[in-house]
C-alpha cells in the first residue's frame, strides 16, 4: 500500500496508508486529519489547501485553471500550494509529503 505524510500545523509527522485512486483530501479523513473540505471536493472552495513538500511538487500533474482560481482564495497560499481534492494518490506518489497550513479562508462561489 502507498503511504504519504502529513506534516500538521505543530510540525507534528504523519505517515499513512494512502490508496490509490483517493484524493490528498479523502486520505486526510479518511485517517481523521485537521484539513476542512468544505465544498467536498467540488473545486468550490479552498479549505483544502496544502503545502506540496518542494521536491514533490513538479511531480504532480501541473494544477488545472479551475484549481488555480481557487488556490487563490486560499490562506497562508506559497508557491508550491495546491488542493488536496485534486492531487488523487498513485503509484507514483507513493512518499508524497504535504504540509497542512495553519488555518483555511472558507469562501465558496
Amino acid at each position: 500500500m502507498p503511504k504519504m505524510t502529513f506534516i500538521e500545523t505543530d510540525g507534528n509527522r504523519r505517515e499513512v496508508e494512502a490508496p490509490l485512486g483517493l484524493s490528498v483530501l479523502e486520505i486526510a479523513h479518511k485517517h481523521s486529519l485537521d484539513l476542512e473540505g468544505a465544498c467536498e471536493g467540488s473545486l468550490a472552495c479552498s479549505t483544502c489547501h496544502v503545502v506540496i513538500e518542494p521536491e514533490w511538487y513538479d511531480v504532480l500533474p501541473d494544477a488545472a485553471e479551475d484549481e488555480e482560481d481557487m488556490l487563490d482564495l486560499a490562506f497562508g497560499l506559497t508557491k508550491t500550494s495546491r488542493l488536496g481534492c485534486q492531487i488523487i494518490m498513485t503509484e507514483e506518489l507513493d512518499g508524497l509529503v504535504v504540509r497542512l497550513p495553519g488555518g483555511s479562508n472558507n469562501a465558496q462561489k
